[in-house]
C-alpha cells in the first residue's frame, strides 16, 4: 500500500477567463493532519471539491488513496469522508436514526451498520446524545454529527471544510480534540481560518493564495522560518530593571531589548535579534555575569497569523469563496 492518501500533479482549475487553482503540486502523506490555509477567493473550496469529486479539474490529475478522481471517481468517494461547511444534518431525525440512515446510504447491511455506529459514536464522543433529536443539540454536537457520519465506512480520508466554523472557544476545543483523535487513525484535511487551530491540530500547512501554493510546512517551521525569532527572559526582581535591561542590550547580535509585564517578583524582557542566531546561550552568560537570577528563557517564531499576511498579502483575485 501506498504511503501517499493524495497525489496532486499540476492541478488547474478554470471558471471561464478565471483561474481559481494554478498547477498546485502537493502530497499528503498517511496518517497526517494537513490545514489548507489561505484568504477568501484563494482556491481552497476549489481543491477540496476536485479531491472530493465534486468538480473536474481543467488540466493536471489528483489521485485519492490511488485512485484518479476524474477517472475513478466511485472509488475515490468510498476513500472520503467529507463533511462541508454547513453540515447537511436531517435536524427532525434522532441521532442514532441519521447515522443508520447514513450507513445505508454508504451501503453498510445488517450487524455492520450497528457495529459502525458504535465505533463512530465512540470516536466522536456521542454517547450521551445518541437518543436525542439532531435540532436538540448544540452546534458543538451538530458538528461531532457530522463527523460521525463522515466515519461511518472508516473511510482512510476525512476532508473538513471549516470544521470550527460558529462554535464558541469550548466548543471549538471539544472538536478539535475529536479530530486529533481520529487523526492518530487517519489522514485528515482540514480547511480554516482559525489559525490558532491549524498550530495545535495540524501535522503540515498549505498555505494558498491566489490559487498558488505559497507555502508548505509544518507550523513551527513556518514561523522558525518566516521572521526572526524572539526570545522572551524573566528574572527575579533585584531591584535593578536597568541593570538587566542593559546586561541584556550588551550582548552581540541583539537588535531590541523590550520590557514587558511579568509575573509579580519577576522582571521579563523581549529580546529581538538582529538576525536569524540562537542567543539563548549568550543570554544565559549575560545573566552570570551580571548577577542576575534566571527565571525562564524561551525563544519563539513569529505566530502564524503573521506568516500567514505576509504569504497572502493583497489576497486573491476575483470575488466570493473559491
Amino acid at each position: 500500500m501506498s504511503d501517499l492518501v493524495i497525489e496532486a500533479k499540476d492541478l488547474t482549475k478554470h471558471y471561464g477567463d478565471f483561474v481559481a487553482i494554478d498547477k498546485l503540486n502537493f502530497e499528503v502523506k498517511r496518517g497526517e493532519i494537513v490545514g489548507l490555509l489561505g484568504p477568501n477567493g484563494a482556491g481552497k473550496s476549489t481543491t477540496m471539491k476536485i479531491l472530493t469529486c465534486y468538480a473536474a479539474p481543467t488540466e493536471g490529475s489528483a489521485k485519492v488513496n490511488g485512485y484518479d478522481v476524474f477517472e475513478n471517481a466511485l472509488q475515490v468517494r468510498e476513500a472520503i469522508g467529507y463533511l462541508p461547511e454547513s453540515t447537511p444534518l436531517y435536524t427532525e431525525m434522532l441521532v442514532y436514526e441519521y447515522l443508520e440512515f447514513a450507513a445505508e446510504m454508504r451501503g453498510l447491511k445488517g450487524e455492520a451498520i450497528k457495529r459502525q455506529i458504535k465505533r463512530s459514536v465512540e470516536e466522536t464522543s456521542l454517547g450521551e446524545v445518541v437518543g436525542k433529536e439532531i435540532r436538540a443539540l448544540s452546534k458543538g454536537y451538530r458538528q461531532r454529527v457530522g463527523l460521525a457520519q463522515a466515519l461511518i465506512h472508516e473511510p482512510p480520508l476525512l476532508i473538513l471544510d471549516e470544521p470550527m466554523s460558529g462554535l464558541d472557544p469550548n466548543q471549538a476545543i471539544e472538536v478539535r480534540d475529536v479530530i486529533k483523535a481520529i487523526g492518530k487513525e487517519r489522514t485528515v484535511v482540514l480547511s480554516t481560518h482559525n489559525l490558532a487551530e491549524v498550530q495545535v491540530t495540524c501535522d503540515r500547512v498549505l498555505i494558498i493564495a491566489r490559487g498558488k501554493i505559497v507555502a508548505d510546512d509544518t507550523p513551527q517551521s513556518l514561523s522558525d522560518r518566516a521572521g526572526r525569532a524572539r526570545f522572551l527572559v524573566s528574572f527575579a526582581d533585584q531591584g535593578d530593571a536597568a541593570n538587566a535591561q542593559a546586561q541584556l542590550e550588551k550582548i552581540a547580535g541583539v537588535d531590541v531589548v523590550r520590557s514587558i509585564e511579568g509575573a509579580r517578583n519577576e522582571r521579563s524582557f523581549e529580546v529581538i535579534p538582529s538576525g536569524g542566531e540562537d542567543l539563548r546561550a549568550n543570554i544565559f552568560r549575560a545573566a552570570v555575569d551580571g548577577n542576575l537570577t534566571l527565571l525562564s528563557l524561551n525563544r519563539e517564531g513569529q505566530n502564524l497569523e503573521e506568516i500567514f499576511r505576509q504569504l497572502t498579502v493583497g489576497g486573491a483575485p476575483g470575488q466570493g469563496k473559491a
